[in-house]
């Protein structure tokens, strides 16, 4: 038998696995996992290593689909691209350019979305460009830029290795990263001490040297506390905070009020005082977070907080320490670094700065490029049917991911027209009156840039089923279609060309430089440049070259516990799924694992309430209510609910809150109020 192998990187989490596909035939038939990125090493997770089960679903779209009589009916590509750029241009026409919006993709790659970014803004004139950055890392772009001048993750996962203490809030690694995870177990091989601090007392915090369960919700009182008791003890970096910082006696002057936080967060003065010492005492403290810090109504304060205390010790710059948000999607960063969001273009050059808006028009082409930026995706549901007509969405599921899932359905359906460009009928595409097919990442050549900024090579393996098509592909179609300029792309490879012609952090990149699978980092200048795998080295990356410190005050959540609705509910990723199962689900040795969704609940809550292991219960919030089975579990806390959010027959989303976080405009995914009985 004859096996090719094709070298990639895998479509899941943003650890930018390197992996081989085994091809037979034109087929996939296998992974194995690529022994010389240095990543994973030749060591993949459960998702990685069955990465290939979906890609030949039965479930796969394999031609264009029209909704006649509510009905989907198959179609051509003439005619499905016929009719979207007749409906897409008639309302613009009709309505003005802010009436037709677009959704992108962190799944899809990069030069995909750089593509979306100059759709929206040359073909229709409009900022309404977001993708689901908006509900994961929303607030590390709108955090980290204003304390260290770049939303990014400070250093690379191999840095880790080196650290003396790992501190990790709002980030189960273990089971959401495993190979970032892989390197918190190295690192505590080599002597590092690990804190952990999670409401639940999970798979990571297991790990952990110190583990500081505390209430959700009360992230900034908890670092503000720690700051506290390192002020306290004189062990700030006063030269670090001298030369390379602004801002200090603000912090100081707002954590003097920190001491005892017990009352908020459940953690006793002396804990919070042994961690915060631990910190401050190593010689390099590396920070992790993900989704737990930043789905709040105060995420974006919670990112300044994980700022203020690398910088009060001096933990930028360095081997082994940093602030490290872990990007939850493959390609997350490279959406965000290609502009498909609302206020800026590619390598986050602001709409609203005049030279940065006319260099684009006069790269693109084009005039009057809007100075306004446009909505996000939580505001774009909002506006449907209303400012926004026509909403065309790429590889998102807003249906599953968004919170309020009864809400998200009423605003979709308001509108006049939607398009889903997607590799399954997502429960999204099911709303939809036209359904693209894409083809997915094993099918299509491009670039995905991981959680560290790596940029990584994506290799085509096999071709896509029946008549889908590349994403790239279906943009420069209907671009065509719509007589718009500058789509007559004929590769990935040339889309890329011109992604680092006008976004300077990948200015120094090509596909040949890319080959390696070291690949490269960004910012990476100039092609003689090695990359970048360590930020704010010498000074960071803000016009006056210092970070910044800001004085955080603590606010509660925007829904607290009452009578009603006794319990605080949050959400999270599981080890065997991803996202909104569309992919994983379709994968049967993932699903085996874990076939169908659940509620944990802390042994005493169930001795309360007569809920024993498996029974179906109901949880409610002022959203709805979802039917699952109980975990009974002693790994939560009294008073705390946790549901994973893979799961359409037990969706959390249908309970989450909408309130948003102001700068970021991230709903408060994390924490509601919630009831729960036996069904």
């Amino acid at each position: 038998m004859n096996f090719n192998y094709v070298p990639t990187t895998c479509p899941y989490c943003g650890c930018g696995c390197g992996l081989n596909l085994v091809v037979q035939e034109g087929k996939l038939v296998g992974v194995e996992p690529w022994k010389r990125h240095p990543v994973n090493e030749g060591k993949l997770c459960p998702k990685g290593l069955a990465c290939d089960e979906f890609v030949h679903s039965p479930d796969r779209l394999t031609v264009p689909l029209i909704k006649k009589d509510g009905k989907f009916v198959e179609s051509t590509w003439e005619e499905a691209l016929t009719l979207v750029a007749s409906k897409l241009k008639a309302t613009q026409d009709q309505y003005g350019p802010n009436s037709v919006a677009f959704l992108s993709s962190a799944r899809t790659t990069n030069e995909e979305n750089y593509l979306m970014n100059k759709l929206a803004r040359t073909g229709f004139h409009t900022n309404y460009l977001d993708h689901c950055a908006r509900l994961c890392h929303g607030p590390t772009v709108a955090g980290l830029a204003k304390s260290f001048g770049s939303g990014a993750m400070t250093n690379s996962i191999a840095d880790i290795v080196e650290a003396n203490c790992i501190f990790i809030i709002g980030s189960n690694t273990m089971e959401q990263h495993p190979l970032i995870g892989r390197s918190v177990i190295r690192a505590k091989e080599k002597g590092a001490k690990i804190i952990v601090a999670d409401p639940r007392f999970s798979t990571t915090a297991k790990l952990a040297d110190i583990y500081v369960p505390f209430k959700p919700g009360t992230d900034v009182a908890l670092l503000n506390s720690m700051m506290y008791w390192i002020i306290k003890e004189g062990k700030e970096d006063k030269e670090f905070i001298a030369e390379r910082t602004k801002g200090f006696e603000e912090l100081k002057a707002t954590v003097e009020n920190y001491a005892d936080v017990q009352d908020i967060t459940y953690v006793p003065p002396e804990l919070v005082k042994e961690i915060a010492l631990a910190y401050a005492d190593a010689d390099a403290t590396a920070l992790i977070y993900s989704m737990g810090i930043t789905q709040h109504t105060t995420g974006t304060d919670n990112v300044l907080s994980t700022s203020n205390i690398a910088m009060l010790t001096g933990n930028i710059g360095r081997p082994g320490t940093g602030v490290n948000p872990l990007r939850g999607q493959n390609n997350v960063q490279g959406a965000c670094d290609m502009g498909a969001l609302p206020v800026v273009y590619s390598g986050y050059q602001s709409v609203a700065v005049d030279a940065a808006r006319q260099k684009m028009e006069e790269f693109w082409g084009v005039t009057d490029l809007p100075a306004v930026g446009g909505l996000t995706v939580t505001e774009m549901l909002g506006a449907a049917g209303d400012e926004i007509k026509n909403l065309y969405i790429v590889g998102e599921n807003p249906m599953m991911s968004d919170p309020d899932l009864t809400h998200a359905a009423e605003c979709l359906k308001k509108l006049d027209f939607l398009v889903v460009q997607d590799i399954f009928l997502t429960e999204t595409g099911e709303l939809a009156d036209v359904v693209l097919p894409g083809a997915c990442w094993a099918e299509k050549e491009g670039t995905f840039t991981s959680t560290e900024r790596r940029v990584n090579r994506v290799r085509k393996a096999v071709e896509p089923p029946g008549e889908a098509k590349a994403d790239w592909e279906i943009i420069c179609a209907l671009a065509n279609k719509l007589e718009i300029p500058g789509f007559n792309f004929e590769s990935a490879e040339q889309i890329f060309e011109e992604v680092r012609q006008c976004t300077p952090q990948y200015a120094g990149m090509t596909y040949a430089r890319l080959e390696k699978p070291e690949a490269l980092h960004w910012p990476c200048p100039t092609e003689e440049h090695p990359g970048t795998p360590i930020l704010h080295t010498a000074k960071f990356s803000a016009p006056d070259g210092l970070g910044t410190f800001f004085g955080i005050e603590w606010r509660p959540p925007a829904e607290v516990t009452d009578a009603d609705y006794p319990f605080i509910l949050t959400t999270g990723r599981i080890l065997f799924h991803y996202h909104t199962g569309t992919m994983t689900r379709r994968s049967p040795t993932l699903d085996h694992e874990v076939p169908t969704g659940y509620v944990e609940i802390s042994p005493e809550d169930a001795a309360e309430l007569g809920i024993a292991k498996g029974d179906m219960v109901k949880v409610r919030t002022r959203r709805g209510e979802v039917t699952t089975p109980a975990k009974v579990t002693k790994d939560i806390p009294k008073g705390i609910l946790f549901m994973p959010f893979h799961f359409k027959e037990a969706p959390a989303n249908m309970l989450t809150n909408t309130a948003l976080d102001i700068p970021s405009k991230m709903p408060e995914l994390k924490v509601c109020a919630a009831a729960v009985e036996a069904a």
